[in-house]
């Protein structure tokens, strides 16, 4: 029987956000051990579910050890990535006769003092287990890959999806992966190829050309002998770091030379598409006009600049003005508020209140709005998904919530934590259909596909500023790698 650890640390970190992510950050998010990781991740639709399911088809003893996760924003701090990977690192080398690890990273993450955090968790690692320990380590979509990534895993297991709904898939292919080089059956070697470019995020979305036919292409070579995994990431343009932008990486069973050949000519597809990402969507007045002549509901208005999945802030005002501004009905606009939740808290439901909303985090996302209304709910902010939608969480927590009810038929929903809008479920449980509403209010890029494009009438992706701006020139990158499309002429 083989001994098996688990464990994960992740965190996509926007090096435009001044925020820096703290240990209060992870608490927010997740920090768990040992076997609260079974009970609270093992029937999700994540890679960490994955592993356990896979684990115990092989009949492995199975360890988890710590998973760590907080929600996009700045910079990781120093301590509290020092202090996360030594935890992790010393519940790994207390097991005794372990025979291989399964790690979920996200390939974003960005520290104080290592640009590239995830590469520096496998350096750890390896450091520590040795040069041919097995390690396969699983990565988001979204990840920047590094040389050092590659060198310091055993194979590397990328999503094949954006939104993400493969990721228990992928961790049920880790473990193939890793219990099969545990027997001997197979050398795992990997080869890396990164395009001189930055794949921006509005053509990243999976289900349509580019990327569409770039990932059926690597589906098929998994198929071929020897072949063991066939990885394509659209790479995260929010992090300045040299490592930005996508990249193909390809395991096989021993031969390096197909690795690289096949990684090449997976980095030449992506290359070769640079001119077909061209960037043409209507501001925010624009899209709200066009939102209110629409007679397919609910339109979905998608607040690109203020993607919280992608490390903005969540209070963006530029869509909500614009609503107000030209009067629409029907509409539903969520924004993080902490201060405005607790001023709902101290007046009550069916009251009627005086409130200034979003805008507040910083001078790149709008100007406050005043808005007066009647507290229709105030929530807990806990509800659950069972369907396999991005980032395969199951629980969830958007903290406590406010419903504001402005202007009759117009909803303004106010977190105390900032949520990405993953799940319908974060309007169902607080008694709002999101069917019924003529317009809705997403700060997100694809990610929020999953759950609202099966009941869209009609998505309207929005042009607005902020820190996941759609369009990389808007950015000022010092640190990436150089000559870098679209950035530079090539």
């Amino acid at each position: 029987m083989a001994t098996i650890a688990i464990g994960g640390i992740m965190h996509e970190s926007n090096t435009f956000n001044n925020v820096p992510t703290d240990r209060a950050a992870f608490e927010s998010g997740c920090l768990i051990f040992d076997n609260d990781i079974l009970d609270i991740w093992g029937e999700s639709h994540h890679e960490i579910g994955g592993f356990i399911e896979g684990a115990s088809a092989y009949d492995c003893d199975l360890h988890p050890t710590l998973m760590a996760s907080a929600t996009p924003a700045g910079r990781v701090t120093d301590a509290v990535f020092n202090e996360i990977v030594t935890e992790l690192i010393q519940r790994i080398q207390s097991l005794p006769n372990l025979d291989g690890v399964l790690l979920a990273l996200h390939g974003a993450m960005v520290v104080e003092s290592y640009p590239d955090g995830d590469g520096e968790v496998l350096r750890r690692m390896r450091r520590v287990l040795g040069a041919d320990f097995p390690i396969v380590t699983t990565l988001d979509h979204h990840t920047n890959v590094s040389e050092q990534m590659v060198a310091e895993s055993t194979a590397l297991v990328i999503y094949k999806t954006n939104p993400h709904i493969d990721q228990r898939q992928r961790g049920l292919q880790a473990v193939e992966i890793l219990m099969r080089a545990i027997r001997g059956e197979i050398q795992p070697t990997q080869a890396l190829a990164k395009p001189p470019m930055i794949f921006n995020i509005l053509h990243q979305y999976t289900s349509v050309d580019p990327m569409r036919s770039i990932l059926r292409e690597a589906a098929q070579l998994e198929s071929k002998p020897n072949v063991l995994a066939a990885n394509v990431a659209a790479g995260y343009p929010y992090a300045d770091v040299h490592e930005i932008g996508p990249a193909s990486v390809v395991v096989t069973d021993g031969d390096s030379q197909l690795a690289q050949i096949e990684a090449e000519r997976l980095s030449k597809m992506l290359w070769n598409v640079r001119d077909q990402l061209d960037i043409n969507l209507p501001d925010a007045a624009a899209a709200v006009a066009q939102a209110i002549q629409s007679e397919a509901h609910p339109v979905i208005l998608v607040e690109m600049g203020d993607n919280i999945g992608g490390g903005s802030p969540g209070d963006s005002t530029f869509i909500l003005s614009e609503l107000l501004r030209q009067k629409a009905d029907g509409f539903v606009c969520i924004l993080y508020a902490p201060q405005e939740v607790a001023a709902c808290i101290r007046a009550g439901v069916r009251e009627d209140v005086n409130l200034t909303v979003g805008g507040k985090s910083d001078d790149q996302h709008g100007s406050p709005v005043p808005i007066r209304g009647r507290i229709r709910l105030i929530h807990n902010g806990y509800y659950e998904e069972t369907e396999p939608r991005h980032g395969g969480q199951r629980y969830q927590d958007q903290g406590v919530t406010a419903v504001v009810e402005i202007e009759e038929k117009n909803l303004i929903v106010l977190t105390s934590k900032r949520q990405v809008p993953f799940s319908l479920h974060q309007l169902l449980s607080l008694g709002i259909d999101p069917r019924q509403m003529k317009h809705i209010v997403v700060k997100a890029a694809i990610a929020y596909r999953a759950a609202y494009e099966p009941i869209a009438g009609k998505l309207i992706e929005v042009d607005t500023p902020g820190l996941t701006a759609v369009n990389p020139l808007h950015f000022t990158y010092q640190n990436v790698r150089k000559p870098i499309f679209p950035l530079d002429s090539i």
